[in-house]
C-alpha cells in the first residue's frame, strides 16, 4: 500500500526543485506529451453510499479485491467488487498505511505496539479474504518491518532480511534507501541505477515479470530491467503503477511549499515516449492503483473512484 501522505509531502519539494542538466534531459526532455489512443469509458465514485473515507488503495492481481485505509487511524479495510461489500481486516493502528496483496491472494500487513520497555514492536500478519482469518507470520520485532511485493508468495521484510521462504521461481521486488532489490531464483540482486539521495519508493514488477517500475525522489518514475539497466525515465510523476505491460498510471502533483495545490492522474507510455492526463489538475486525484484493467484512485479528501479506459491502438 502507498506510504503515508507525510512521505509524499516530503518528496514533492524535491520534485519541483532544480535538477542536474543531464537528468532533466533524460527524465523530461525525452518525454513527449501528446495524445495517447485511449478513451475513458467510466469514472465512477465507489462506496458513495457507505460514506467511507478511503486512502492508499491497492488492488489484487485479479482486480477483484481492493485494500484501503480509513485515513484516520490507518485501519485496514477490504472491498470486494464481486459482492459489493466492505470488510474490516484490522483496526490496528497504522496497519492501513502500508499493506500489500501477496501473489497467493492474501493480504500482508504490519501492526505495531508499544512494549513494556516503551519501545515500538512490529508484527507481520497475513489475512485470508476467503476465510476472513488473520494470523501472525512474524513475532513482535523492534525495528523496521514491511510487506514487499512478490508474484507468487507473500513476504514480510524485516531489517536486513526477508522473513519467509520465497516460492521456487518467484520474483520479489523491494527498495531500501536508494537501492532496488530484485530477488530472482533465490538470489537477491541490488541495484542503484539512478542517483537519489532521498531514496526510492513504490516499486512494482511489470505484469509480464520482465521490468521493475519505481520512483526515485528528485528524478521521477523509472523503469529498469531485471539486471538493473535503465530502460526509461518517465518524468516527474509520483506513485507509479503498471496499467499493463505497455502503460503506466501515475500521479502528478503541484505544491506551494506547504500543501498540495493540484493533483491529477497521468497515463504514461512505459518506454517514456508519451504521456497524457487522465484527470484535470483540479480533480485532486492521487494514489492510483491498477490491475486487470481497473484503475482506482483516491482524492485528497478521501473520495474513492474507479476509472475504466480502453486503448484504441
Amino acid at each position: 500500500m502507498k506510504k503515508f501522505f507525510l512521505m509524499v509531502f516530503c518528496c514533492l519539494p524535491l520534485l519541483t526543485g532544480a535538477q542536474p542538466q543531464a537528468v532533466q534531459e533524460a527524465a523530461l526532455a525525452d518525454t513527449v506529451v501528446s495524445s495517447l489512443p485511449f478513451a475513458v469509458l467510466e469514472n465512477a465514485h465507489l462506496l458513495s453510499e457507505a460514506r467511507i473515507r478511503a486512502y492508499y488503495p491497492v488492488l489484487d492481481a485479479a482486480g477483484n479485491h481492493l485494500l484501503f485505509s480509513d485515513g484516520n487511524t490507518g485501519a485496514l479495510l477490504l472491498y470486494d467488487f464481486t459482492r459489493d461489500t466492505v470488510l474490516t481486516v484490522t483496526r490496528a493502528y497504522v496497519a492501513g498505511g502500508d499493506a500489500a496483496f501477496g501473489g497467493d491472494g492474501k493480504v500482508y500487513y504490519v501492526t505495531q505496539q508499544v512494549g513494556a520497555d516503551r519501545l515500538v514492536y512490529r508484527t507481520g500478519r497475513c489475512y485470508d479474504p476467503a476465510s476472513h482469518q488473520s494470523q501472525a507470520v512474524t513475532g513482535p520485532r523492534h525495528g523496521v518491518m514491511q510487506p514487499v511485493r512478490a508474484r507468487q508468495s507473500g513476504v514480510i521484510k524485516e531489517a536486513g532480511f526477508l522473513t519467509q521462504n520465497i516460492a521456487a521461481g518467484d520474483t520479489v521486488v523491494y527498495v531500501e534507501g536508494s537501492t532496488v532489490h530484485v530477488v530472482l531464483d533465490g538470489e537477491d540482486r541490488s541495484f542503484s541505477p539512478v542517483e537519489s539521495q532521498a531514496g526510492y519508493l513504490w516499486p512494482s514488477l511489470s505484469p509480464d515479470g520482465t521490468r521493475v517500475l519505481f520512483f526515485a525522489a528528485g528524478k521521477g518514475a523509472v523503469v529498469i530491467d531485471l539486471q538493473g539497466r535503465v530502460l526509461a525515465m518517465l518524468g516527474n510523476y509520483e506513485m507509479p503503477c503498471w496499467w499493463d505491460d505497455s502503460y503506466v498510471v501515475a500521479q502528478h502533483a503541484e505544491d506551494d511549499g506547504h500543501q498540495i495545490t493540484s493533483s491529477q492522474l497521468m497515463l504514461l507510455k512505459a518506454d517514456g515516449s508519451q504521456a497524457q492526463p487522465l484527470t484535470e489538475p483540479s480533480s485532486m486525484a492521487m494514489q492510483p492503483a491498477s490491475a486487470a484493467g481497473r484503475i482506482v484512485y483516491s482524492t485528497i479528501d478521501g473520495l474513492l473512484y474507479e476509472m475504466k479506459i480502453e486503448m484504441n491502438e
